[in-house]
């Protein structure tokens, strides 16, 4: 069982729960936020291991969520994957310029997710 904790970001109530099953049942410690502004306030009252950050939310999205995690030197390490709609590579270069470890598109296949965040996850 693994003891690493990802948070994610998802907007879409169905998706938030699909993710948190997929990544429980892989043993991950799952919190879920639907929001920016959530996530930024559950990502300093309890640090997670890893992000997984829709950019389409309410407010704050997630290309300015990813930029203040990476800005932040407490929380600069932790690696942030970008899930998402958004396929054009603009918005993929935005992905890597604001500092997202790996940019995901939807609709995505669980194999492929969990090989990302395993790999991300990896002692160092």
């Amino acid at each position: 069982m693994s003891n690493n904790r990802i948070l994610i970001v998802e907007d879409e109530e169905s998706l938030l729960k699909l993710e948190s099953i997929l990544l429980t049942s892989r043993g991950y410690q799952v919190r879920g936020v639907t929001d920016g502004v959530a996530a930024l306030k559950e990502i300093s009252e309890n640090r997670p291991d890893l992000v997984l950050l829709d950019i389409m939310m309410p407010g704050i999205d997630g290309f300015e969520v990813c930029r203040r995690i990476k800005e932040d030197p407490a929380t600069m390490d932790i690696p942030v994957v970008m899930l998402t709609a958004k396929k054009s590579s603009m918005d993929q270069a935005r992905g890597a310029q604001v500092g997202a470890d790996a940019y995901i598109t939807k609709p995505f296949k669980s194999v492929k997710i969990m090989e990302v965040i395993d790999g991300l996850l990896q002692p160092r």
